[in-house]
């Protein structure tokens, strides 16, 4: 996730520089063809303004919808934050205290920091990396039963379930706390099929390919257009045309994906190196991990 309003040059240049190779490329070719082979055609005016046109409504509509899929992910992320803090405390605070054991203590551990394992697991899920951060927060035993499965994190889950109901069925728990515990975990299922639909949800490909396309073939006419009237500098002007819409383009294409690795993405690392702070802490622990760091750069956080 970006940190800083403004972009610097370097990130500009870094994420449109091969485009902008080959817009140049097409304004220099465009204006030497129409210079030395088509002199006697002219293109009308209006046909790179009515293109231009198109393509701006068709860039906006691809943004709308980048936009929509990268905000649904944080809201869902979002919620699983509040869900996991709720869970921590319920499962301290609704626990019979009349039966606080050695063995519900560790139970009570147990659930929590599983849960911290069901995050990390969830997010290298979504970012499909293999970290295996999730084993420090269980036992070797559980780390190698949640390997066998395709779909570790909701593996995880079950875990979670069967550990509740031994704890109800113990009447650790009573009826109505076992039911708001459960929701939880409900929930923590459902925010996990939400952000793996995100992720499992090619965005349309002929959005991208025929945008930039269209974008190439307005640069072209545009160079052509202006050359008859300013000659040279239309090259300048043609790509000045063809960097605005692409970089308005690429500003969708960068947050469509919004589990992937890279500056505008959800920070999954962030959020789930700050649930894990609250959890421990939660159960008064003193020895916590550091806060996910920023960039070299300062300009973004994973």
């Amino acid at each position: 996730m970006l940190l800083k309003q403004n972009l610097t040059l370097y990130r500009v240049l870094k994420m449109t520089w091969k485009f902008d190779l080959l817009i140049i490329s097409l304004c220099i070719a465009s204006y030497l063809i129409d210079k030395n082979f088509l002199k006697n055609i002219h293109i009308p005016p209006f046909l790179p303004t009515l293109a231009g046109t198109a393509i701006a409504f068709f860039i906006a509509f691809n943004n709308n919808q980048a936009y929509s899929r990268w905000w649904e992910a944080r809201i869902i992320w979002g919620g699983l934050v509040n869900d996991s803090r709720s869970w921590a405390r319920a499962v301290l605070a609704y626990t019979d205290e009349s039966t606080n054991t050695e063995q519900l203590t560790a139970t009570r551990k147990k659930l929590i920091l599983r849960h911290i394992g069901f995050l990390y697991a969830l997010k290298d899920s979504l970012r499909r990396v293999r970290n295996e951060d999730y084993k420090k927060y269980m036992s070797a035993e559980e780390a190698s039963a949640v390997a066998q499965y395709s779909n570790m994190p909701n593996a995880i889950l079950d875990m979670q379930a069967s550990d509740l109901m031994d704890l109800q069925q113990k009447q650790v728990v009573d009826g109505f706390r076992f039911l708001a515990l459960n929701d939880m975990i409900v929930n923590f299922c459902d925010g996990m099929g939400k952000s793996e639909r995100i992720n499992n949800t090619v965005f349309p490909t002929t959005y991208i390919y025929f945008t930039k396309l269209f974008t190439l073939l307005l640069v072209v006419m545009t160079t052509s257009t202006l050359a008859e009237t300013i000659n040279g500098w239309s090259i300048l002007f043609g790509w000045i045309i063809g960097f605005v819409f692409h970089a308005t383009h690429v500003n969708g294409i960068n947050i469509m994906n919004p589990f992937e690795l890279t500056p505008t993405c959800v920070p999954l690392n962030s959020i789930v190196r700050s649930i894990e702070i609250n959890l421990l802490q939660a159960m008064g622990e003193k020895e916590l991990p550091a806060p996910e760091p920023v960039s070299e750069r300062g300009d973004y956080i994973l």
